[in-house]
């Protein structure tokens, strides 16, 4: 789907029945274009059952395709409107390409995070105003990262983004939960169900059960909540691309 962040309307597009790994995905800066990396285990398929694509955001028809076969790396980010940066560790095979769009031959991410989503996630975070913390080492297979970005009026969001083995019931091995913090006032707020948070002009918007809120920092706490959309109602309909 696409979000027009202008007036709060969504287009509704496709579905896949399989996962995208939406910490190896990204969005072109115009939001003409997504990068994604997907899997639905069809191994004997022509995409050898997992690939990364470009699309025409919000659809998931790709017009340029790149075949995988297991789930080390792919995906990607972009690097310009037009240019894109393919994480590929072992080895895509290009089936299909576009030239609307053009692979980035020089890009580097500054910091390798390992051969799965945190090699993209880690540094799209950085790249879009998020600043890394520091890593704590929680156990044998158990990390807990910490990225804060500094909001209007004193306030911080924080992220602690967790990868383990063993993750609490709902969770996938990565997963994230945030918190506001004001240190003038001593406030400190936990949102351990936020899934997704983030600044957004002058409103703070988040993702938790399936919905879409919004709402205002304001003194010591978070005030006008209103909830933007809820998706929980959504059901699958095979949809074509318009292209």
């Amino acid at each position: 789907m696409l979000w027009d962040r202008r007036k709060d309307e969504f287009t509704l597009a496709q579905w896949l029945k399989g996962r995208i790994y939406e910490r190896r995905s990204d969005l072109s800066p115009d939001g003409k274009y997504m990068i994604y990396f997907a899997m639905n285990g069809r191994w004997n398929s022509e995409t050898k059952g997992s690939w990364t694509a470009i699309s025409r955001a919000p659809w998931l028809k790709a017009i340029a395709l790149f075949g995988k076969g297991d789930c080390w790396h792919g995906g990607g980010l972009f690097t310009g409107k037009r240019t894109y940066w393919l994480n590929d560790g072992y080895g895509h095979r290009l089936m299909q390409n576009s030239s609307e769009v053009r692979r980035d031959e020089t890009y580097q991410v500054k910091e390798y995070y390992g051969g799965e989503c945190l090699s993209v996630y880690y540094p799209r975070l950085q790249r879009d105003g998020w600043t890394y913390l520091r890593n704590h080492k929680l156990g044998k297979h158990q990390d807990l990262t910490v990225f804060e970005k500094p909001l209007p009026k004193g306030w911080i969001l924080r992220k602690l983004a967790h990868a383990e083995i063993g993750a609490p019931p709902g969770k996938g091995c990565y997963w994230d939960e945030h918190e506001l913090e004001h240190s003038a006032s001593e406030t400190l707020l936990k949102f351990p169900n936020w899934e997704w948070a983030d600044w957004d002009q002058n409103r703070l918007v988040w993702a938790t059960n399936g919905s879409l809120w919004t709402g205002n920092l304001q003194h010591h706490k978070l005030k006008n909540v209103q909830l933007i959309y809820d998706f929980n109602g959504l059901q699958f309909e095979a949809l074509s691309a318009p292209y």
